[in-house]
């Protein structure tokens, strides 16, 4: 355990900050080398400080001169000033590659050659890198294929094999020249060096008794056209005489099988050479020995191949499984747990009394269930997805003066002749129209009596069951909405009481505004009579003239009185400026008198038309300016002030209304709003809260109150959308 230990100490030492580039001969999504690169990453990953850089030079779609020149460009400005331990190189553009720039890239970095399939020192020495190349070479084993063939195809008397006209091609064909050189066999062998996958699949579209094809690659047509890997597995599969391989790509993809390289586990065999040349260990060419025996038991099985005479270990896939194989598990489990059966019969049986037990429960709470339906008076019933009733309560089909047996399994739309229900089909289709308006509905009982109900409506679903449709409920509200009526008649009783309260404020105002007139008058009469003896008739109009001004303005007095308390019957459109001075005009010696200076300021552009019930606004006005002014008769009367201030905001007019009286006390600021509060004893603190009624119910607005300096203010927001 302690070497163990020490070793993956030394091991994670030898690797840190090693960096590896991979130049990979072709381009990214190409299987062959996808597959290689692979293993490479599942050993080195392994190691978390080793750096991978991996670039793509696409080989197979471009090989010119002028691209590599290009290519060399490019890889000169990725890779300065970039230092790396290993260079490996996928196939043999990639080696080649590296072999031409190895002097203007690098220094003194190893180089590791993969997947090319020959290795030449004298080449290597010709470069001056013979001491810094390690080689794993991908030896396809051509005469161990044919072996393998015969062996499993006694009555083959012909045997192709399949090679494409392209640069790697080349490499392979010493090879297949030396198998065929050497070959002594009873059947034909035909080295086929075609240059179009079309015409290979028109060659083998057709059954051909006794022949079979070794499948070494074909991936560029003559006229440079790089063939998809998914277009190659298609014209394996399709083929009409079985197909070998020599590696891995094209196994569960519709090839025979063969003695293969398996590209992954070569990969990963690249990588542990990779980690070796890092520890510094000695350069070498090895051959790779990652060759298996791999077949596809569907196609096995399409040819009638008996794989089983071979004498050597081999891998079965898409292997078709017999009962056994899938259901193995099960079968095993079986036999473990069969000394437990017992038990579980045992339990099965306790299990159903259990269920018996449960079953009498359930019919206990379904009649409880049912009981406790009936018992609400709300009407309620169920529909399926189709219309179809499917349960109901009593309460529904009294109101429909419908049985309930004769309900269950049909639909409203088949008690059409029956007054209630097509009162009640007509409520849906309203409901349905509209949701948020047509959930309220009047509807008369056998009493004649006008009943209101809302109007519910929820989809359901059984995920047990499958089944869906909805739940109708009709909830009656006709008490509710007879005491919400009462409520709306105290609260306009309260209203008028609040409004009388202000009758005797007001009162006192226009005794003040008459006083002043009623004095000139009584003086110009008095001047009048000590001056009868006048014969001046122009003198005499003036008199009457001035007395009639006095006259007029005590009616325009009485006049505004008489508007003011007079309960508006519609909405307008009026005028916030000129309500608040006509308002303000009527207090207007009240506050003078008091000492209390009032001033309306108005932004500039302020929109001031606003909807609604003109009267009601000025007694809301009037409350909070009473209000205001008994709360600034405990100031002192030098520094009374009311300011008034109009301004737009977001299709709003504000209104805010700020004393200097000294503010609410924190205690009562949250029950101005309740009705009939008040701390004075008089009882006019319900001002506000008639303000707050009126504003809200009326005025399409709201009003808030908060403490602000060492007063109070008073906002109240108006919408001017209409």
């Amino acid at each position: 355990m302690k070497k163990l230990f020490l070793f993956l100490i030394f091991q994670s030492f030898l690797f840190a900050n090693s960096s590896i580039l991979i130049i990979n001969s072709y381009h990214k999504g190409y299987e062959f080398s996808d597959s290689i690169i692979n293993g490479i990453e599942k050993t080195l990953y392994a190691h978390t400080d080793i750096d991978l850089n991996i670039l793509y030079m696409d080989s197979k779609r471009v090989t010119s001169k002028e691209y590599l020149n290009s290519l060399k460009k490019l890889y000169k400005v990725q890779l300065k000033n970039r230092k790396y331990d290993l260079i490996i190189a996928v196939d043999r553009f990639a080696y080649d590659f590296v072999l031409n720039i190895y002097h203007d890239f690098f220094t003194n970095e190893p180089i590791l050659a993969v997947g090319i399939e020959n290795f030449s020192h004298e080449k290597a020495k010709s470069y001056g890198v013979e001491d810094k190349v390690s080689a794993l070479l991908e030896r396809r084993d051509l005469q161990g294929n044919v072996d393998i063939i015969r062996t499993i195809f006694p009555s083959m008397n012909k045997l192709y094999i399949i090679n494409d006209k392209s640069l790697n091609a080349l490499h392979t064909e010493p090879l297949i020249n030396e198998l065929m050189d050497n070959f002594n066999g009873s059947f034909d062998l035909k080295y086929l060096k075609e240059d179009n996958l079309e015409n290979l699949k028109k060659r083998f579209s057709k059954k051909e008794e006794s022949s079979a094809a070794l499948f070494i690659r074909f991936y560029k047509n003559t006229n440079g056209e790089l063939n998809k890997n998914q277009e190659i597995a298609d014209f394996i599969k399709d083929a009409k005489i079985p197909i070998f391989v020599t590696d891995s790509l094209f196994i569960k993809k519709g090839a025979t099988g063969g003695k293969v390289v398996d590209l992954n586990r070569f990969g990963v065999t690249s990588g542990k050479m990779a980690l070796d040349i890092l520890a510094g260990k000695p350069h070498k060419v090895l051959v790779s020995d990652d060759l298996y025996y791999i077949f596809d038991s569907t196609k096995l099985g399409e040819f009638t191949l008996p794989v089983e005479a071979l004498k050597v270990p081999y891998e079965l896939v898409n292997k078709r499984l017999t009962y056994y194989d899938k259901h193995r598990g099960f079968i095993n489990f079986v036999f473990t747990i069969s000394p437990f059966l017992v038990f579980l019969i045992l339990g099965l049986v306790h299990n159903i009394y259990m269920r018996k037990q449960v079953e009498k429960d359930l019919i206990r709470r379904i009649e409880f269930d049912e009981t406790l339906l009936n018992a609400i008076e709300s009407p309620i019933f169920w529909q399926d997805s189709k219309g179809i009733i499917v349960d109901s309560n009593n309460t529904f089909c009294r109101l429909l003066e419908v049985e309930c047996k004769d309900l269950y399994g049909k639909k409203l739309d088949d008690f059409k002749d029956n007054p209630k229900v097509l009162k009640v089909i007509e409520v849906l289709e309203k409901y349905k129209q509209n949701v948020d308006e047509n959930y309220e509905f009047h509807y008369e009982d056998n009493f004649g009596k006008n009943r209101i109900y809302l109007l519910k409506q929820e989809q359901f679903k059984d995920k047990k069951s499958s089944a869906e449709g909805y739940v109708t409920i009709f909830t009656d509200i006709t008490k509710e909405k007879e005491i919400v009526l009462e409520q709306q008649k105290n609260r306009q009783f309260v209203i008028q009481q609040s409004k009388l309260a202000e009758i005797g404020e007001i009162f006192s105002s226009i005794a003040h505004q008459w006083k002043s007139p009623l004095v000139e008058i009584t003086a110009i009469a008095q001047e009048l009579f000590y001056t009868k003896n006048c014969k001046d008739i122009k003198e005499d109009d003036s008199f009457v003239k001035d007395i009639m001004n006095q006259v007029t303005y005590m009616t325009d007095t009485i006049n505004d009185f008489q508007k003011f308390i007079m309960p508006s019957n519609k909405k307008i459109n009026f005028n916030i400026e000129k309500a608040i001075n006509s308002m303000l005009q009527i207090v207007y010696h009240n506050m003078k008198y008091n000492n209390i200076k009032i001033s309306l300021n108005i932004e500039k552009n302020t929109n001031l038309n606003v909807y609604g019930y003109k009267n009601e606004f000025m007694q809301s006005f009037l409350n909070i300016i009473n209000n205001a002014k008994d709360a600034l008769l405990n100031r002192d009367y030098k520094d009374r002030k009311i300011d008034i201030n109009l301004l737009n905001h977001n299709n709003y007019l504000i209104i805010t209304i700020k004393d200097n009286a000294g503010g609410i006390k924190d205690e009562n600021s949250y029950k101005i709003f309740e009705p009939y509060f008040t701390t004075k004893e008089d009882g006019h603190g319900i001002g506000l809260y008639m303000t707050k009624v009126i504003i809200e119910d009326k005025m399409d607005g709201q009003i808030f109150v908060k403490n602000v300096e060492d007063g109070a203010m008073f906002t109240i927001r108006l919408g001017q959308k209409k």
